[in-house]
């Protein structure tokens, strides 16, 4: 079984390919060709972020996210909480 990332989106469970062959492989040609160039010169520490942010890329988070930016934009309440640590209360 190959490796997977999980996550949710939208309310349900979404598994993502968790290794750099499969997610290249989830690709389409031109999307390959870009996610070489990206990743073959990207400095060891980002690796595991631009492997996240391709991995979700088409998953519909980014549709998701940018809802949720709207929302808080028209000043929603989220459900969203407080930061700091011991708060312990909703913002």
């Amino acid at each position: 079984m190959d490796a997977t990332l999980k996550t949710v989106i939208d309310g349900e469970l979404v598994e993502l390919p968790g290794t750099i062959a499969a997610l290249r492989a989830s690709l389409t040609a031109d999307r390959a060709a870009a996610f070489d160039r990206e990743i073959e010169h990207l400095p060891a520490a980002e690796l595991p972020a631009a492997l996240v942010r391709w991995a979700l890329a088409g998953a519909g988070a980014d549709d998701e996210d940018e809802a949720l930016f709207e929302r808080l934009a028209r000043g929603e309440d989220i459900g969203a909480v407080d930061a700091e640590p011991g708060s312990g209360g909703r913002s």
